[in-house]
């Protein structure tokens, strides 16, 4: 599936954003759609050779915007904090924050999770989307606003089996971005969350790569597939778009029906 690099009703021409966990699925194909309609966008993950090698191909398409990398850990708030002096010092704005990075450590029973991969999920999942939320909504209180955009999961509404702990995390960012909805509604700042259900990414492949976990998977999603990250992207472009100006909240499962 394809997009056009043409501007469209979800312009977002003079806008910059930060997607973090962009090097691959959601992140980079959410990175490539807001190029396309104009944004300045700053790509994070861990690691800069990755996001550079990215930045460098996305450019080479011929979008209207633009793509740079900056290495971030999430779960590290020093590491943060200097991504966006970074950030800052050389676009003075961010309009737009997607936080996408998360992990999924650990593929099991709740009650066999190790506590070492309890304390990774909740700090990358709850403590890093919502450390970098603190310090982004600052910035954009201070430049009259902005969109946040939080990646939650359908797993975040029905738990998915062996994934305990990632359902419990992805459960808290939906509340999250709620509880932010409300508090920063008056600094023109909309929270909005989408939630992916079954999406062809490495991130995802202890499901995707595995038949017989699939067989049993795919009769529960009405549409009888799993979703490619292209078709994830254009919920985070309306959500930061100006079409959506008056929704702050919500919680949008692009899921093929799961949670119908």
């Amino acid at each position: 599936m394809t997009h056009s690099t043409t501007q469209s009703a979800f312009s977002l021409q003079g806008k910059t954003a930060l997607i973090t966990g962009a090097s691959r699925g959601i992140g980079e194909a959410t990175a490539r759609l807001f190029a396309s309609q104009g944004a300045t966008v700053i790509i994070s993950s861990r690691r800069q050779e990755a996001l550079d090698e990215l930045a460098v191909q996305i450019n080479s398409e011929g979008h209207a915007g633009s793509v740079e990398g900056m290495a971030c850990h999430i779960g590290n708030n020093d590491s943060v904090s200097a991504l966006l002096e970074k950030l800052t010092a050389k676009y003075s704005k961010i309009d737009i924050l997607v936080n996408n990075a998360a992990t999924n450590p650990f593929f099991g029973e709740l009650i066999e999770t190790p506590e070492s991969m309890v304390e990774k999920t909740i700090d990358v999942n709850i403590k890093g989307y919502l450390m970098i939320s603190q310090m982004v909504a600052k910035i954009m209180q201070k430049n009259g606003g902005g969109s946040i955009i939080n990646t939650a999961s359908i797993n975040g509404v029905i738990p998915g089996m062996m994934q305990g702990i990632y359902s419990i995390t992805k459960a808290a960012v939906i509340s999250m971005t709620a509880s932010m909805a409300k508090e920063t509604a008056r600094y023109g700042i909309r929270v909005n969350a989408v939630l992916p259900g079954l999406t062809d990414t490495k991130f995802a492949s202890a499901l995707t790569k595995n038949e017989s976990l699939l067989k049993s998977i795919l009769p529960m999603i009405p549409m009888a597939r799993m979703a490619q990250p292209e078709e994830i992207a254009p919920a985070f472009l309306f959500l930061a778009s100006d079409e959506a100006s008056y929704i702050t909240g919500i919680s949008l499962p692009v899921d093929g029906g799961i949670l119908c």
